[in-house]
């Protein structure tokens, strides 16, 4: 297993909304014996408050300024040896801090999900504020990418089955 995961054992799941990161990432700390985190439901736990809510309530803003507090949280229980997967929200690793952070304690595994994909699962969703606007959310698609792209490890998600994205990232020359 690559170095960097013996030394502080994290796995953070990164992609746009709707990518598959919670699902595909329970089933990855599943297979590997790890905790797994979504960190929007952790959020929305502690703040006893939705995402959508907390947009609206106190801004975009504010909000990544609690999504980073959580994932500081969690990396610091990660480094005491509580080896974990942690699902992020879509515009997490678009901070540089946070990517930083990130990379400094595990692997990012980004979930490279096709545009149509994406479109198709939250279309539907009333709880996704950033996806409300079609043509706004198709540019954030398109903005994102490049942060994306930083992730450690890019996984193309070519199916609706989990356990085949899993499987892709558990074959990735990193995790050997």
């Amino acid at each position: 297993m690559n170095l960097k995961l013996k030394q502080t054992p994290g796995i953070y799941v990164v992609g746009f909304m709707g990518a598959g990161k919670s699902t595909v990432g329970r089933h990855l700390a599943h297979r590997l014996g790890w905790s797994f985190f979504d960190t929007d439901e952790e959020i929305e736990a502690a703040e006893r408050a939705t995402i959508s809510d907390l947009f609206a309530a106190r801004g975009e803003a504010e909000f990544r300024r609690i999504e980073s507090d959580m994932l500081r949280q969690h990396v610091r229980w990660i480094g005491r040896g509580r080896p974990a997967v942690l699902a992020l929200g879509g515009g997490a690793f678009t901070i540089d801090a946070n990517r930083d952070l990130l990379s400094r304690h595990g692997l990012s595994v980004w979930l490279d999900c096709p545009f149509e994909v994406v479109r198709r699962r939250v279309e539907q969703a009333t709880h996704r504020p950033l996806a409300r606007d079609p043509e706004a959310f198709a540019a954030l698609y398109h903005d994102r990418r490049t942060c994306y792209q930083l992730a450690d490890i890019h996984i193309p998600v070519e199916s609706d089955d989990p356990e085949a994205t899993v499987s892709a990232i558990l074959a990735h020359p990193f995790l050997k």
